[in-house]
């Protein structure tokens, strides 16, 4: 029997890129969305989902084990982006955010954890973030809550090993998506004192989206992962120096790392 697949956030770019391969490959897969109506061309079924609202959590969790009796593998992969200099993004905006990448992953996984328990078998891959191994300037929130979900899976992991229940991380670096566009950014204010370094900060986050890596090499990174017995605990996937700012950041003196994060950011 095809592995049930639940992707959360799976109508555009990541995800739907991951639910497309995983389909091509003959796993039965459902994706989410706020408004599946808008994406009448999706290839695999969209359910509505939103993961701030829990209601919405559960009824969708319940069709999919409703139509095919189990679900082998889900992938937290709703995620939001946000931008700005943290003293000047309103308090509402940071909660919205935790939210969204942190809160709702959370109750996803709290929704399909008494059906793996059940059939004694299940795979949780949290999609979280290169940016969540680092405090980024003018990303820290993003940073954080990513890197939250980073430490909660480490967590999870041990959690579940007694029900068969396996857990891990993937921390994809820059992709070619929307999520620019989604993402909330703290207005350019004229009379901010961050205007000068925050403006240069943008416009070079979103040449690194323009330019990113094909969200295809996650999907087959996703896929590879699936079919491992012993998944580990992190992977990371995308452009080699964006993984070796990891490896820099646990050798180098503290100082010496944020000296090369500030050039690099212009800062």
């Amino acid at each position: 029997m095809s592995k049930v697949i639940l992707i959360t956030g799976g109508s555009s770019g990541i995800g739907k890129s991951i639910g497309e391969f995983l389909h091509q490959k003959g796993y039965k897969v459902y994706g989410t969305s706020r408004k599946p109506k808008n994406y009448s061309d999706s290839i695999f079924p969209l359910l509505a989902l939103d993961v701030k609202d829990i209601s919405t959590i559960t009824l969708a969790v319940e069709e999919v084990i409703a139509k095919e009796n189990k679900l082998d593998v889900l992938i937290n992969n709703a995620g939001a982006g946000i931008t700005g200099p943290i003293e000047e993004i309103p308090e509402e905006e940071i909660k919205a955010n935790f939210d969204t990448n942190f809160f709702g992953p959370i109750n996803v996984i709290k929704a399909v954890l008494p059906q793996m328990r059940k059939q004694k078998s299940g795979l949780i891959i949290n999609i979280t973030s290169i940016a969540g191994y680092m405090g980024l300037p003018y990303r820290g929130i993003y940073s954080a809550s990513k890197g939250a979900l980073e430490l909660l899976t480490e967590a999870f992991r041990m959690e579940l090993k007694p029900f068969n229940v396996e857990m891990t991380n993937v921390a994809p670096g820059d992709f070619a998506t929307n999520i620019a566009a989604g993402r909330y950014h703290a207005p350019l204010l004229e009379d901010s004192p961050y205007k000068t370094t925050y403006g240069r900060s943008l416009e070079l986050m979103d040449t690194h989206v323009e330019e990113g890596s094909d969200p295809l090499v996650m999907a087959k990174a996703v896929h590879k992962i699936i079919e491992t017995k012993n998944p580990k605990v992190h992977y990371k996937v995308g452009e080699f120096m964006q993984k070796f700012s990891i490896v820099l950041k646990r050798i180098l003196p503290d100082k010496v790392y944020e000296k090369l994060l500030m050039n690099h950011y212009k800062l």
